[in-house]
């Protein structure tokens, strides 16, 4: 058992949060892995493999799941994998447990729908703890197989990035730092939207010419949304914007790509949502609502959001996209 100052706790036993917890899991750091379901951690103790939720994968040696949240109070960093429609009841759950010298980490690419706020603010207005967030291209499966990647960690303070980025990154996944929160958590959420528009292209067979102009278009509509907001051009050209994008457009192991496939091909919002949770259906409105706030607007995350809520036809979708009038680029 490591000393209580080596414990980090990751909140969430999804796929992503398995592979994060193997990642920074050591000889010499022990990690708590929480799930929500006593059996499931119950089942993972046991068989030591996350058969669930990334089946095949070796629970790290020093990895310990539970379901007890109370594991936070013994932790100086946490994770917080679970969805952002689920913040809020997590921090209201972990704000009395945590120490309040430990950072907390939200890895949720959305936006809560009721209030139109950033993961980020919810925790920091609830909790002492800093607060920071984890973002960028990456699939569970390649992180928990050791294959090389690269995302971001942002706090409002640098020098507390740095350092969690330093210590948390190995061989195989590589922690850029910065202070933008803003931006990091803009371009995870608005990517979502985004891919499920790609995933549209692909499952209506539209071409991987129209697929790249919705990547490039797209990109142009995530940086107006970032700016108004105060998220930095350089942020959204990075790792948690453009390459969260590409990655999400152009993979099917993207569920918010493989919901909008689905979409594509003709299934309701709610047939289509059977394949897993794409946080992006969440989001797209919400999005939408916050960009018409600030007079932005967002022709391919608004067509998204129609398609999602059943407001308008795939078909309908494009024509309404290819009639707007011509502009310069």
């Amino acid at each position: 058992m490591t000393a209580a100052a080596d414990r980090i706790a990751v909140v969430g036993a999804g796929a992503w949060g398995t592979a994060l917890a193997n990642a920074v899991a050591t000889d010499k750091r022990e990690v708590f892995l929480i799930a929500r379901d006593p059996s499931h951690a119950r089942e993972m103790r046991d068989t030591r493999e996350n058969r669930r939720r990334l089946p095949g994968v070796a629970l790290a040696n020093a990895i310990t799941p539970t379901a007890e949240l109370s594991a936070v109070a013994d932790a100086r960093l946490v994770i917080l994998a679970t969805p952002a429609q689920t913040i809020r009841a997590m921090t209201s759950a972990l704000a009395p447990l945590m120490r309040p010298d430990a950072p907390i980490l939200s890895c949720a690419k959305g936006i809560e729908r009721e209030t139109g706020l950033f993961p980020t603010e919810i925790l920091g207005a609830a909790m002492a703890s800093p607060v920071g967030v984890l973002s960028g291209p990456s699939f569970a499966a390649d992180v928990a197989r050791g294959l090389p990647t690269a995302i971001v960690l942002a706090c409002a303070d640098g020098a507390c990035a740095r350092a969690l980025s330093e210590e948390l990154s190995s061989r195989a996944l590589r922690l850029y730092h910065g202070d933008d929160v803003r931006g990091v958590e803009i371009g995870g959420a608005a990517k979502n939207v985004l891919a499920i528009g790609a995933g549209v292209v692909a499952g209506r067979g539209l071409g991987e010419s129209a697929r790249a102009a919705l990547v490039a278009r797209g990109f142009a509509e995530l940086q107006r949304f970032a700016a108004a907001f105060g998220g930095r051009p350089e942020t959204l050209g990075g790792l948690s914007g453009l390459g969260d994008l590409v990655l999400s457009c152009c993979s099917t192991k993207s569920r918010n790509f493989s919901f909008g496939e689905a979409l594509g091909r003709g299934q309701s919002a709610g047939e289509a949502a059977r394949g897993g949770l794409a946080e992006g259906a969440f989001t797209a409105d919400i999005l939408v609502r916050l960009a018409a706030g600030r007079g932005v607007d967002l022709p391919i995350s608004s067509a998204v959001a129609a398609l999602v809520s059943g407001r308008m036809t795939v078909d309908e979708a494009v024509a309404a996209l290819m009639a707007r009038p011509l502009r310069a680029e």
